[in-house]
């Protein structure tokens, strides 16, 4: 096994316009201090503005240096998903939908000499019931064990309990690192169980001026009145990155660190890192 440190950046889940703009500049800027991350990974199925991911998108991300995406039960609302998924090296969705599913619910990345596996999977818990994500994970962490170094799951679920529970599932199994998504709400639970770096949900990223990334009008008509009503992504900055630094050496993780951020990011790109927590 190869003791070479590696660092992982996982964005919360990239909500619109906002939310691209924000984690790309700030990517640019980061490129230019000496802490930059060896792989990066986003959860984009919100990315294009709100619900889904266009090819245009995914191309301007994976462009911007986002080394994998991840998805979770959005991922289909942009119908030409099925024109580029099976082609799009990058993206992942989750595993465990039916088998004949278009794309791939894991892929193995090259990275330093060393190679990652990332697997996506959706809950059930107050979600759509699909395959049971406890057995077809486990299958595939065990299959991706004879292959790789570390192996990385982004679990797309609403239920808290239903994470912990699958992480420390998962940390008996050899994984390096899991991170909640789905949420948008950015826990404060992040460590390290039996060499499993661990978050219950990592946030997202987009407007702060928002609900979870919409615009609050269009939230409080639904909610109120209980009426059918489209939510519209919030278009204002500053933009919110929620994020997880993890440093993962000789199979496992040693350490992770929660980021979150105030970005001063607009349509020109340019980014000014208001603050940290």
């Amino acid at each position: 096994m190869n003791k070479t440190q590696l660092k992982i950046l996982f964005f919360g889940d990239l909500v619109g316009k906002v939310g691209r703009n924000a984690v790309i500049a700030y990517l640019a800027d980061l490129k230019n201090k000496e802490n930059y991350p060896d792989f990066v990974i986003i959860n984009g199925e919100n990315a294009s503005h709100g619900f889904g991911l266009t090819i245009k998108n995914y191309t301007e991300l994976t462009e911007s240096g986002i080394d994998c995406i991840t998805s979770g039960n959005h991922i289909w609302d942009k119908k030409e998903i099925f024109n580029y998924i099976d082609e799009a090296d990058k993206l992942i969705r989750p595993i465990n939908y039916p088998k004949g599913t278009a794309g791939q619910g894991s892929r193995v990345f090259d990275v330093k000499g060393q190679k990652i596996g990332v697997i996506n999977a959706l809950g059930r818990v107050f979600m759509q019931p699909l395959d049971s994500p406890w057995d077809v994970v486990k299958e595939e962490v065990e299959r991706l064990k004879n292959e790789v170094d570390y192996i990385i799951v982004d679990f797309h679920a609403e239920a808290t309990a239903e994470k912990l529970c699958f992480g420390r599932y998962l940390s008996e199994s050899g994984v390096s690192l899991m991170v909640g998504t789905h949420t948008h709400v950015q826990t404060a639970d992040e460590q390290i169980i039996n060499g499993m770096a661990y978050i219950s949900d990592v946030g997202f990223c987009g407007a702060i001026d928002s609900i979870i990334g919409m615009e609050y009008e269009t939230s409080f008509k639904r909610l109120t009145t209980a009426m059918p009503e489209r939510y519209e992504v919030a278009s204002t900055y500053p933009a919110q990155i929620n994020a997880v630094e993890v440093t993962l050496c000789d199979g496992k993780a040693t350490e992770i660190k929660r980021i979150k951020l105030e970005v001063e990011a607009n349509e020109e790109m340019e980014v000014s890192v208001e603050s940290s927590v």
